[in-house]
């Protein structure tokens, strides 16, 4: 069974079209899987005492629909696969009918906090996690190509309320920095993230956006040139 929980779509976390926002389904992706590890014992508080940590390096969220105001909504989540120092794992929202409205897959990296690099998944951390197949959905490749000719747009530092617990930048937030330069009117169906380097309290995020007919690409890099994050939205 995938672990999940039940809630109602707040007034706090809707936009202009009183729908359920983009960060906000991502933060109730974030919340279950977060609920799900500290009831298991791999929580925040687990990790740190075992100097570990998992940082996400992809997204592939697919869209439905995003639900309104008031509506009744299912997180589900499940862990389906590890392998090395990678885990993988599916997300879902269901509506008040058991309807999915939303999903996504996500690769997990564990990383040892003292060294930074990535390490095998202790044994005891995978075995509490209960497998469940993976969810049938398109699987597009992990590396998200940046398109040429895409337009530099202002500069701009990262804040605290940017950070999370690791203090650096949380993966929603690069979403939502990169969800700024689409067009009021995109009808979002898919969203993909590539992380790739870890941004902190101070440092500047240079946006390149690279539009397209049926994508929007940013890439959310450092004053250095390196990117720390790939938004691709279509």
């Amino acid at each position: 069974m995938p672990y999940q929980f039940q809630s109602r779509i707040r007034y706090s976390e809707i936009g202009e079209d009183k729908r359920l926002t983009l960060p906000g389904l991502i933060n109730y992706f974030q919340d279950c899987s977060t609920f799900q590890s500290e009831t298991l014992g791999n929580g925040v508080d687990d990790m740190y005492a075992k100097g570990k940590v998992w940082v996400l390096a992809y997204w592939q969220i697919e869209i439905k629909r995003l639900p309104v105001l008031g509506e009744e909504v299912t997180a589900q989540t499940w862990a389906h696969t590890f392998k090395g120092f990678q885990g993988e794992r599916n997300y879902r929202m269901l509506d008040a009918k058991g309807s999915s409205i939303a999903c996504a897959n996500s690769l997990w990296i564990y990383v040892d906090l003292q060294t930074g690099h990535p390490v095998r998944v202790d044994r005891e951390v995978q075995e509490r996690y209960p497998m469940e197949p993976a969810l049938e959905m398109e699987r597009m490749s992990r590396k998200i190509k940046v398109p040429e000719g895409g337009v530099t747009e202002e500069a701009f530092k990262v804040c605290r309320h940017h950070l999370d617990t690791n203090h650096h930048v949380n993966n929603a937030q690069y979403i939502d920095m990169a969800q700024e330069y689409l067009p009021k009117e995109w009808k979002l169906a898919r969203v993909r993230v590539e992380y790739k380097n870890q941004a902190v309290l101070g440092d500047m995020i240079c946006p390149v956006v690279c539009r397209m007919e049926n994508s929007v690409t940013v890439d959310l890099r450092g004053e250095d040139g390196r990117s720390y994050a790939i938004v691709e939205f279509a």
